[in-house]
């Protein structure tokens, strides 16, 4: 059986930036933390219906949300503009994988390898 890929409209995607953008603006006072919990909910249920799409899709998607809460935490340390640069020796993704903010690109890898074992 041929895996379908799911596509997603521009449109979807910018609902869902839309949505994070709210709960990521870099003058609020919530904790890293606190934002993450707030939107892990929101990636987890577009992923669940977008889990089909291709991985760039997914990818993407990651590498925005990580630049707003970089640039997040850049604001928060005196520093000026979008999270870029030396920001990513600063915050890797694995800090925020530490946090606990919900990763549509691995979850697409747990998920394929899920059916790759299905499969054996």
């Amino acid at each position: 059986m041929v895996e379908r890929l799911r596509l997603v409209r521009p449109k979807s995607k910018k609902k869902l930036r839309e949505s994070l953008r709210k709960a990521t603006k870099r003058a609020n006072g919530r904790s890293l933390e606190a934002i993450i919990a707030i939107i892990n909910p929101k990636l987890r249920g577009w992923f669940a219906y977008f889990k089909q799409a291709h991985v760039n899709e997914h990818e993407a998607m990651d590498s925005w949300v990580r630049m707003r809460l970089r640039s997040i935490l850049r604001k928060r340390h005196k520093g000026k503009g979008r999270g870029g640069g030396l920001d990513h020796f600063k915050w890797p993704n694995r800090y925020f994988e530490n946090l606990g903010l919900f990763s549509l690109e691995r979850a697409r890898e747990e998920l394929m390898s899920l059916h790759q074992g299905a499969k054996c």
